[in-house]
C-alpha cells in the first residue's frame, strides 16, 4: 500500500474512533450522550424524536438539538430543553456532567424544569457556554459559586427563581467575576439591595434586568450608600420594585446608559429632569405606573438631545406636561396613556415635536376639538387618541400623510361621511374606529386608503345590510365589524373583494342565511368568527376539513346537520366552536384508529348547548392534541368512555348536564388537567383516585349520585381552588386534609350527608384572589400589524383589539344571598365562599372561622350546630352573605356584627337565640323580620316583640342534640327519598 493511502486509512480510523460520520450526521458519541440525557428531560414526552434506531442516525435532525451548520464537524452547539421536565411538585438537582460530552456546546436552555440546584462537582466549570437560560426554576443563592466558574458566559438568564442576592452562600462569601457577560436577567426573584455588591464583578455588562423583585428605597449596602458603577451598561430595567425618587443618585455612575425602565415603583410627586442629567446618552425613559403628578423639563439641559422615547403611562400628570414636553426636540415616541389629562389639548409644546412618530394620549378625559397644530406632526406614523371625549371632525389629520396606525375609538367624533382627513391617508394600514358616532359603515375607508390592511369597526351600532365595495382590495388582511346591528346575508362577494383576507370577525350582528361557500376556498383565511348571528343551514364540510382556518367560531346560530369523525381530521384547524346551535342526532361512534387523527391540530372542540344524543363517541379520545373539550348541555348518555384517558394534553373538560352514568374512569388523570365539570349527570360510585392531576384547579361534580366520603388524598390536589360536590350522597366527616389546600377559595359541600364537627382548621384558608380560577388558555393573539410598525404599538394593542387563544370560558355556579349565581372572569377570581348547608353537621361553630377575612359568602344553615355565634365573625370584613339559619344556636347575636359593612343577606332564623337583635344601623338597618324569625326569645326591631330594659331574657331548654338530629334526619330523609325516586324515574324513562 502506498504511504498516502496508508496515512488516509489511519486518519479515517482515527475519525471513526472519535465517532465522526461525515457531514451528513452528528458525532456518534454526542448521539449516545443525547440518548443518555433523554430520561432526565422527557417527562412530558417532548423528546420522542430522540430515538435510538440504528447506529449513526443523525441527531442533528432531532427536535431541540442545534448543530454547527457552518462547520463540517456537525458538533452539537445548542440544546433547547425548556419545559421538558415540568411538574407541579417535583424538585430535582441537575448534574452538569451530563453535558460534558458536547465539546462545542455554546447555548443551553433549561427554563421551567423544576431544577432546585446542581450536583456538587458536576463539571460546570468545564463547559464553554456562551448562553445559559435557567429561568423559572427553583434555584437559590447556593448555585452562584458554580456559575462563577463559567467565564465564557455572555448571556445569563436566572429570572423566575428564588435568589435573594445574599453575599454568603453555604457559609462562604461569593463574588461573581463573569467578565465576559453582556446580558444578565435576574427578574422575578426575591432580590434585596445586597445584590448590588455582586454587580461590581460584571465589568462588560451591557443589559441588566432586575424587574419584579424586592429592591426598595435608596440603595445602600451594609449600611453605606453606594453608587452603581458599570461603565458599559446600556439597558437597565428596575421595574416592579419599591424604588423611590432618591434612587437616581445611586444610578448616576452609568455613563453609557441608553434605556432606563422604572415602571411600577414608588416614584412620587414631581420628577425633575435635572435628577437624570448624568445620563448623557439616554434614549429611552419609562416611568409608567408610578404616582407622578409632575414632569419638570427645562431647555437648558443638553442631555435631552438624544432622548427618543418617553413613557409616563398610568400617572397623575396635569396638562402642563403637554406644554413642557416640547424641549425633547428629537422625541419619536410619547406615551401618556391614562395619565389623568383633562380639558382641551394646548396649542403649544407637544405640537413642536416635529420628529414624533408615535403618540398615545388615550384613556384620558381630554375633550373639545382636535387642535390644528396636530397637523404639524408630519412625521407621525402611529396615533392613538381613543377613550377620550373629543368632538368635532378630523380636519387636523389631513396633513398626516405618513400615518400607518390610527385609533379613534370611544370618542364623540363625527366621522359619518368621507372626510378628506381620513379618506386619503395613502400609508394607512391599521384603523380602529370603535364605539364612535359613525352612522353607516364607513366603507370609504377601504375605497380610498388602498394600503389599509386592518380595519376595526366594532361596536358602532351600524344597521342595515353590509354592502362591500365592488373593487379588488388585496392588501386587506383583518376586518372586525362585530357587535353591531347589521342585517341581511353575508355578502357573497366578500371573497372577491378581499382575496388575501386573514381574519374576519362578523359576530354579534343579525346576519341570516347560509355561510358563503366561497369562504371554504380562501387559502389565506386563518380566523373566521360568525358567532351570535341568525345563520342557518349546514356548515360546509370543506370549511372545516380543507380550508386554511386555524379558528372557526360559529357559536350561537341556527346551524344544523350532522357531525362525522372526518370533520375532526384537519391539519390546520386548532379551534372549532359549534356550540349553541341546532345540531342533533347521534354522533357516529365508528371505529377510528389513533393514526387517523395523527395529523389533527385540534386543541379546542366545543359542541355544547346542542341536542346531540346517544353515547359519547370513543374516537374523540384519539384526537391526540386536544386540550379543551366541551360537550355540556346535550343528551349524551351511557358511560364516560375509557378512550378519554388517552387525551394526555387535556386541560379543560366540560361534560355537564347530560345523562351520563356509571363511575368516573379511574384511568382518567391527564397531567395538565385544570378544570373538570361533570355536574348534573347520573354518575355514581365513590370518589376514587380520579383526576389525579396536581394541576387541578376546578372540580365540579355537583348533582350526581356519588357516595362515600371525601378521600384523605384530596390534599394532593395542591392547586385546587374550586371544589363543588353539592347534591350528592356523600357522608362521613369533612376531612381536615381540605385545610392543606391553601389555594381553596370556593367550597360547596351542601346537600349531602356529612356529619361530625366543622374542621376548625378551615379558618386557616386565605381565600385569596386566584387568577387560575378563571384561566382557561394562556395568551392572546394580536392583529396582523405590519412588521415595520413600532414595538410600542404592540404594547398598546389591548386598548384597541386583542383576541384570545381560546374562546372557552370558565364559569361556576355558587349559591349565595339566597340565589344561585354564575361567576366567570375577574369576578370569579375574586369570589370566595363556603357552603356546608343541608348536612348533618354537629358541634359548635369554630371560633377560627372568624379568620376568613376575605370570604364573601358563608352558609352553615340546615345543620345541627349548637352553641353561640362566634364574636370573631365581626372580622369577616368582606362578607356579603351569612346564613346560620335552621340550627340549634343559642345565646345572643354578637353586637359586633354591625361592623360588617358589606353584608347584604343575613339570616339566623329558626334557632334558639335570645336577647335583643343588633342595632338597626348600617347594613343591619336593611334586614327584615325574616332574618330573625323562629327565635321566640329574640326581641327588638324588626321583630314585633319589643325588648324591656328591666326584663332579662328568659331561658328555655335547648333542644337536645338527639332531638335536633332527629328533626334534621327526618328532613333529610325526605329529601333523599325524593331525590332517589326522581333518579329511578329518570333511569326508567
Amino acid at each position: 500500500m502506498e504511504p498516502k493511502w496508508l496515512w488516509l486509512s489511519v486518519l479515517l480510523l482515527l475519525l471513526g474512533g472519535y465517532g465522526w460520520h461525515g457531514t451528513d450526521a452528528c458525532w456518534e458519541d454526542e448521539r449516545i450522550a443525547l440518548l443518555q440525557l433523554k430520561p432526565f428531560f422527557n417527562r412530558l414526552n417532548y423528546l420522542n424524536s430522540w430515538e435510538e434506531e440504528v447506529k449513526g442516525s443523525d441527531c442533528c435532525q432531532w427536535e431541540r438539538v442545534e448543530c454547527n451548520a457552518y462547520s463540517s464537524s456537525r458538533r452539537v452547539i445548542g440544546l433547547s430543553l425548556n419545559y421538558t421536565r415540568w411538574s407541579y411538585k417535583e424538585r430535582w438537582y441537575l448534574n452538569a456532567s451530563l453535558f460534558l460530552p458536547f465539546k462545542e456546546l455554546k447555548r443551553l436552555y433549561l427554563p421551567e424544569n423544576n431544577i432546585a440546584g446542581f450536583v456538587e462537582s458536576g463539571g460546570f466549570a468545564k463547559l464553554n457556554l456562551e448562553i445559559l437560560d435557567l429561568s423559572d426554576n427553583y434555584l437559590n443563592d447556593t448555585i452562584l459559586l458554580s456559575l462563577s466558574r463559567l467565564s465564557s458566559l455572555k448571556d445569563l438568564n436566572l429570572a423566575g427563581n428564588l435568589f435573594t442576592g445574599s453575599t454568603h452562600a453555604n457559609g462562604k462569601k461569593t463574588q461573581l467575576r463573569l467578565t465576559n457577560l453582556k446580558e444578565l436577567d435576574l427578574s422575578s426573584n426575591l432580590l434585596r439591595n445586597s445584590i448590588f455588591s455582586f454587580l461590581w464583578g460584571f465589568s462588560s455588562l451591557k443589559s441588566l434586568c432586575m424587574r419584579r423583585n424586592q429592591l426598595q428605597g435608596s440603595i445602600d449596602v451594609e449600611g453605606k450608600e453606594i453608587q452603581l458603577r458599570m461603565t458599559n451598561l446600556e439597558v437597565l430595567d428596575l421595574s416592579n420594585n419599591l424604588f423611590k425618587n432618591d434612587t437616581f443618585a445611586f444610578l448616576s455612575g452609568l455613563p453609557s446608559l441608553k434605556s432606563l425602565y422604572m415602571r411600577d415603583n414608588q416614584l412620587q410627586g414631581s420628577i425633575d429632569i435635572q435628577d437624570l442629567s448624568a445620563f448623557t446618552n439616554l434614549e429611552e425613559l419609562d416611568m409608567s405606573y408610578n404616582d407622578l403628578n409632575e414632569f419638570v423639563a427645562c431647555k437648558e439641559l443638553h442631555v435631552w438631545s438624544n432622548v427618543e422615547e418617553i413613557f409616563l403611562d398610568r400617572s397623575y400628570l396635569n396638562n402642563n406636561i403637554l406644554q413642557s414636553i416640547g424641549v425633547f426636540t428629537f422625541l419619536k415616541t410619547l406615551s401618556l396613556y391614562e395619565c389623568g389629562l383633562i380639558g382641551s389639548l394646548p396649542n403649544q409644546g407637544w405640537c413642536d415635536l416635529r420628529n414624533l412618530e408615535s403618540l398615545d394620549i388615550s384613556g384620558n378625559a381630554l375633550e373639545g376639538i382636535l387642535p390644528y397644530c396636530l397637523g404639524n406632526l408630519t412625521s407621525l406614523l402611529e396615533l392613538d387618541i381613543s377613550y377620550n371625549q373629543f368632538t368635532g371632525n378630523l380636519t387636523p389629520l389631513a396633513n398626516l400623510s405618513s400615518l400607518r396606525f390610527i385609533s379613534l375609538s370611544r370618542n364623540r367624533l363625527q366621522i359619518s361621511m368621507p372626510f378628506l382627513s381620513l379618506a386619503n391617508l395613502p400609508n394607512l394600514k391599521f384603523s380602529s374606529v370603535m364605539k364612535t358616532r359613525c352612522g353607516t359603515v364607513p366603507l370609504w375607508l377601504l375605497e380610498n386608503n388602498t394600503k389599509l390592511e386592518n380595519l376595526f369597526l366594532l361596536g358602532n351600532s351600524f344597521t342595515g345590510p353590509l354592502l362591500l365595495p365592488q373593487l379588488l382590495l388585496p392588501n386587506v388582511s383583518s376586518i372586525d365589524i362585530s357587535n353591531n346591528k347589521l342585517q341581511g346575508q353575508i355578502p357573497t362577494n366578500v371573497c372577491l373583494t378581499f382575496p388575501n383576507l386573514d381574519k374576519l370577525f362578523l359576530s354579534k350582528n343579525a346576519f341570516k342565511g347560509n355561510i358563503p361557500h366561497c369562504l371554504s376556498g380562501m387559502d389565506t383565511l386563518s380566523v373566521l368568527d360568525l358567532s351570535d348571528n341568525h345563520l342557518s343551514g349546514r356548515v360546509p364540510e370543506k370549511l372545516i376539513m380543507k380550508s386554511s382556518l386555524n379558528i372557526l367560531r360559529l357559536s350561537n346560530n341556527n346551524l344544523s346537520g350532522k357531525i362525522v369523525p372526518m370533520m375532526f381530521n384537519t391539519k390546520m384547524l386548532s379551534n372549532l366552536y359549534l356550540d349553541g346551535n341546532h345540531f342533533a342526532r347521534e354522533i357516529p361512534d365508528i371505529d377510528v384508529s389513533a393514526t387517523f387523527f395523527s395529523h389533527s391540530s385540534l386543541e379546542d372542540i366545543d359542541l355544547s348547548n346542542n341536542s346531540f344524543n346517544g353515547k359519547l363517541p370513543r374516537w374523540i379520545g384519539n384526537v391526540s392534541h386536544l386540550k379543551r373539550l366541551a360537550l355540556s348541555n346535550n343528551h349524551f348518555e351511557g358511560f364516560i368512555p375509557m378512550e378519554l384517558c388517552n387525551l394526555y394534553e387535556l386541560e379543560f373538560l366540560e361534560l355537564s348536564q347530560n345523562n351520563l352514568s356509571g363511575a368516573i374512569p379511574s384511568c382518567f388523570s391527564p397531567p395538565y388537567l385544570r378544570h373538570v365539570h361533570l355536574k348534573r349527570n347520573r354518575l355514581s360510585g365513590p370518589l376514587t383516585l380520579d383526576f389525579n392531576s396536581s394541576s387541578l384547579v376546578t372540580l365540579d361534580l355537583r348533582g350526581n349520585n356519588l357516595i362515600g366520603n371525601i378521600p384523605k388524598w384530596i390534599d394532593t390536589f395542591f392547586a385546587l381552588s374550586v371544589l363543588l360536590l353539592k347534591d350528592n350522597h356523600l357522608d362521613s366527616e369533612i376531612p381536615v386534609q381540605l385545610c392543606k389546600l391553601y389555594s381553596l377559595s370556593i367550597i360547596d359541600l351542601s346537600e349531602n350527608m356529612f356529619s361530625g364537627p366543622i374542621p376548625s382548621c378551615l379558618g386557616n384558608l386565605t381565600l385569596a384572589m386566584k387568577m387560575e380560577k378563571s384561566l382557561i388558555a394562556d395568551g392572546w393573539y394580536g392583529i396582523g400589524i405590519p412588521e415595520d410598525v413600532s414595538t410600542y404599538m404592540w404594547m398598546i394593542l389591548p386598548k384597541t383589539r386583542m383576541y384570545p387563544n381560546s374562546y372557552m370560558e370558565e364559569w361556576i355556579e355558587f349559591t349565595t344571598k339566597s340565589m344561585s349565581y354564575s361567576y366567570g372572569g375577574d369576578i370569579l377570581e375574586y369570589m370566595s365562599g363556603i357552603d356546608l348547608s343541608f348536612n348533618r353537621l354537629t358541634g359548635q361553630i369554630p371560633f377560627e372561622l372568624g379568620n376568613l377575612s376575605e370570604i364573601h359568602s358563608l352558609n352553615l344553615s340546615h345543620n345541627n350546630l349548637v352553641g353561640v355565634i362566634p364574636s370573631s365573625f365581626s372580622q369577616l370584613k368582606q362578607i356579603e352573605s351569612l346564613d346560620l339559619s335552621y340550627n340549634n344556636l343559642s345565646g345572643r347575636i354578637p353586637i359586633q356584627l354591625v361592623e360588617l359593612n358589606f353584608l347584604e343577606v343575613f339570616s339566623v332564623a329558626h334557632n334558639n337565640l335570645s336577647g335583643s337583635t343588633p342595632e338597626p344601623k348600617a347594613q343591619f338597618g336593611t334586614f327584615n323580620e325574616s332574618s330573625y324569625e323562629g327565635n321566640p326569645l329574640l326581641c327588638g326591631p324588626p321583630m314585633q316583640n319589643h325588648c324591656s330594659k328591666s326584663q332579662s331574657p328568659p331561658t328555655v331548654p335547648t333542644t337536645t342534640n338527639n332531638e335536633g338530629e332527629g328533626f334534621l334526619l327526618a328532613d333529610y330523609s325526605l329529601k333523599m327519598v325524593v331525590k332517589r325516586v326522581v333518579d329511578l324515574v329518570t333511569q326508567i324513562a
